[in-house]
């Protein structure tokens, strides 16, 4: 359970209760970070259209690259749930359950490609605090990328970097999405 406790009998915006119904019965239920955003009607609204855009089938970046990030950058930011549903995705994507184990020194790791590599050190310095970019990656990125995969790849952190933040600052757990032993962030 997180800090804050949304009953089951919440009253949403009446707008939004058909969209949550249909999230109810796709998901088996609603997600405690659906729950806790649909508080904020706008925000929730605003959330999910990012979401949907950042997954869009035509993005320049193709599904197991964002996931692959999204895993990340909740890793860095202690976010269980965020872990726990993004490893799954990317296990969904064609990521392997070795590339999940070997993710947060991807770095060193021979099972990631350079173009992943580049991805995932940009994802790493937008993240941290005092965000400084290297000419050289951005050089990598651009290659691998280009501009328009670049900015998509701002925006994809970006987004993530704002739901790990929520998720981890309301202490939304893990739900059980991710059942291999990489599903979890990283000890402190």
């Amino acid at each position: 359970m997180s800090f804050v406790n949304t009953p089951d009998n919440y009253r949403y915006a009446w707008y939004l209760r058909p969209v949550l119904a249909l999230l109810s019965r796709r998901l088996h239920g609603l997600p405690e970070p659906v729950r806790l955003w649909a508080r904020m009607p706008l925000a929730f609204i605003g959330f999910q259209l990012m979401l949907k855009t950042l997954e869009r089938k035509t993005s320049p970046l193709d599904g197991r690259l964002r996931a692959l990030v999204r895993t990340r950058i909740a890793q860095l930011n202690s976010c269980h749930f965020c872990v726990d549903l993004n490893a799954s995705h990317a296990l969904d994507r064609g990521v392997t359950p070795e590339q999940l184990q070997d993710l947060a020194g991807f770095q060193d790791s021979p099972r990631f490609s350079d173009a992943e590599k580049a991805a995932l050190a940009y994802a790493e310095a937008i993240t941290g605090t005092g965000i400084e970019i290297d000419a050289s990656l951005i050089e990598r990125l651009r290659q691998a990328f280009g501009d328009e995969g670049i900015v998509e790849l701002a925006a994809l952190a970006s987004h993530q970097n704002l739901s790990a933040k929520f998720n981890a600052a309301l202490g939304v757990p893990a739900q059980g999405f991710c059942m291999t032993a990489h599903g979890v962030a990283p000890p402190d």
